[in-house]
């Protein structure tokens, strides 16, 4: 479809709703940009009346003042309490002919743009985001949307004390603060999502804001089939190794989709088992009806007390009785000797680590900073890597591999990149081996129940189960024996 300029195209179009505010998206390619353009119009808002409203905003600031808003040791609720009895009355001044359902519109505009994030608020409303990038206020806001990878908005900061007001907002809601003194900050918003600052001249070309998005809607194995992500012998194939407890780490460059990976696989977790899962900011959701005790770091105070490291929950972790351990990335030798400890007492693992393929992630883990011993790695039994292609956008599963008894990786199945499918290489022999010890069966019965497990996904897929609840039902019938569906 052909928008009204010859050099630009129409590529998607939607509606979201911010607090009332209907706001209208367009997705743009143009002839002239490198990159597709992120549209964002209100639409119940006139540009008469944005005017005016900046005007009210400006004589609000003016008699509060930034400074007390942003020291303000009042918590945001009573905050918003208190402000919106002070904008009634600016409304009632400029706009005494509004209906009730139109003022409640223009409050909450304003109060969005004093109290929240202003406009960046209606990007955080937009579900078909990851990341909202603010760089200066002199370039427009950047977005990483699920489909179309990395756009332009429309959207522009006025200044650099309102990036740096917006930052200190954000702090100051989570007990956080960014100063020139303390010029990095990272945090997370009430609802979830991730955000890291920075200030001038740390970064050099202008104040700096990053926001992850939580994902609402969590990656499940159904979505990640039918995206491309990964294909159903895969699936079933890592469902089958989850079954029979076996320990996994997950792979990846930064923004390969580990998280959403390791977030994916706990889809096969039996609903009878204790979880524990351990990060650094809370990402994963798992399944409600599993038994999951989530735990999160946190950074000392700045007297430097009151800080919970990875390796203190880790090692909490084992007094829990779990039977399998979720964390979220291993960094440091400590953790990954405390994760192999708990691999080699029974424990069930599942990690993510950076690294680009399953060769390096054996380096990675047998040589410093880690320096793991490589025979203790024969407790880990699979190497999932996840690969973006940064041209295209496209997240798939590069690797799957087996580690043998020597603490090597075998490549059990492999992508090509030109036929964007994931082939099978090798035949498995540890893994088979493992499950066949511990559990009797012989190879045509392990074989069997991996082509049940394809059925099992396969028919999930045509009946269009994507939910994370849904599906964690489903695995429960399975495990307990209950599970009847015409294959």
């Amino acid at each position: 479809m052909d928008n009204k300029f010859t050099n630009t195209r129409l590529l998607d179009k939607y509606i979201i709703n911010a607090n009332n505010i209907n706001i209208d998206i367009e997705i743009l390619s143009k002839e002239e940009k490198s990159v597709p353009i992120y549209i964002v119009s209100i639409t119940n808002i006139s540009d008469t009346t944005k005017i005016v409203l900046e005007k009210i905003r400006e004589e609000f600031i003016s008699k509060l003042g930034i400074e007390e808003l942003e020291h303000s040791k009042e918590d945001i609720d009573n905050l918003r309490i208190k402000f919106t009895h002070s904008i009634t009355k600016l409304i009632d001044k400029y706009f005494p002919q509004s209906d009730e359902k139109t003022k409640a519109t223009l409050i909450n505009y304003l109060l969005e743009e004093n109290l929240g994030l202003g406009k960046i608020e209606i990007l955080l409303k937009d579900s078909n985001l990851e990341e909202v990038v603010i760089n200066n206020h002199s370039e427009p806001v950047w977005v990483y949307h699920k489909k179309f990878g990395w756009l332009e908005t429309n959207i522009k900061m006025h200044t650099e004390a309102r990036i740096r007001h917006y930052a200190t907002m954000i702090g100051r809601d989570v007990n956080k603060e960014i100063t020139m003194l303390n010029p990095l900050m990272d945090a997370h918003l009430l609802n979830g999502d991730r955000v890291n600052a920075t200030l001038v001249p740390i970064s050099t070309k202008g104040n700096t804001i990053t926001i992850r998005r939580f994902a609402e809607d969590p990656w499940t194995i159904t979505k990640f089939i039918e995206g491309g992500t990964i294909s159903i012998s895969a699936a079933a194939l890592i469902w089958l190794g989850i079954q029979n407890e076996l320990s996994m780490m997950i792979a990846g460059g930064t923004g390969s989709g580990k998280t959403s990976m390791l977030n994916v696989i706990t889809n096969f977790f039996p609903p009878n088992q204790r979880i524990i899962s351990i990060e650094d900011t809370r990402e994963l959701q798992l399944p409600k009806d599993l038994h999951w005790v989530p735990m999160e770091t946190r950074l000392p105070n700045p007297e430097g007390k009151g800080g919970v490291t990875m390796l203190d929950l880790l090692v909490n972790s084992l007094r829990m009785r779990p039977d399998r351990i979720v964390v979220g990335e291993i960094r440091r030798k400590e953790e990954a000797q405390v994760l192999m400890e708990a691999m080699h007492t029974g424990h069930s693992v599942y990690a993510t680590i950076h690294a680009n393929n399953a060769e390096e992630t054996i380096t990675r883990l047998t040589n410093p900073p880690i320096e793991i011993p490589k025979p203790m790695l024969a407790s880990l039994s699979l190497i999932l890597v996840q690969n973006r292609n940064r041209r295209t956008g496209k997240r798939r599963t590069l690797q799957i591999a087996e580690v043998d008894s020597k603490g090597d990786a075998r490549i059990l199945m492999q992508l090509n990149a030109q036929k964007d499918v994931l082939e099978k290489v090798e035949e498995s022999e540890n893994l088979i081996k493992t499950i066949s010890l511990y559990t009797g069966m012989s190879k045509e019965q392990i074989v069997a129940d991996l082509k049940q497990k394809q059925a099992i996904l396969s028919w999930m897929l045509r009946n269009n189960i994507h939910d994370i609840n849904q599906i964690g039902s489903i695995m429960a019938k399975y495990y307990t024996g209950r599970l009847k569906i015409n294959m």
